[in-house]
């Protein structure tokens, strides 16, 4: 597995009861419950309704933010669960959110973040090339 600084799993849950992901207070002690259990350290919560449904919510923790985005007219969740620290337990995250929601079925992808040469890591294709150039052309202005 690469290092990175960071890494960020985006979860989509399909199916999911359309009741839980309507309802602002329960999508966020949700979230919330899967921040702590994935022993990650809270720093602030924010969670918006949606008229006439669905709910948006942030949920921003000392390691990066975990988010939420549901659709409850298709039964459709999407969870981004970013996190910087490798004491962030995702999978236990990723259990409570399956155990909550109870998608018929979900989709998990993992990007990992801030792959830096001094990780000594490969960069894809051109991009390491125009790194250096365009690091000196901001430097200059």
């Amino acid at each position: 597995m690469k290092k990175a600084l960071g890494t960020h799993v985006l979860v989509e849950m399909f199916g999911c009861n359309p009741s839980t992901l309507k309802d602002k207070e329960y999508v966020g002690k949700v979230l919330i419950r899967a921040a702590e259990e994935a022993k990650a350290h809270i720093v602030a919560t924010y969670f918006h309704q949606f008229q006439p449904f669905g709910v948006s919510g942030a949920v921003i923790i000392e390691e990066s933010h975990f988010t939420i985005h549901t659709w409850p007219e298709h039964g459709f969740a999407a969870v981004d669960l970013f996190y910087c620290s490798e004491d962030v337990d995702v999978e236990r995250a990723i259990s409570v959110l399956v155990e909550e929601f109870k998608p018929d079925s979900i989709t998990t992808f993992e990007v990992k973040r801030g792959v830096l040469p001094e990780l000594n890591l490969p960069m894809f294709g051109a991009e390491k090339e125009k790194q250096p150039e365009l690091a000196e052309a901001t430097i200059a202005n």
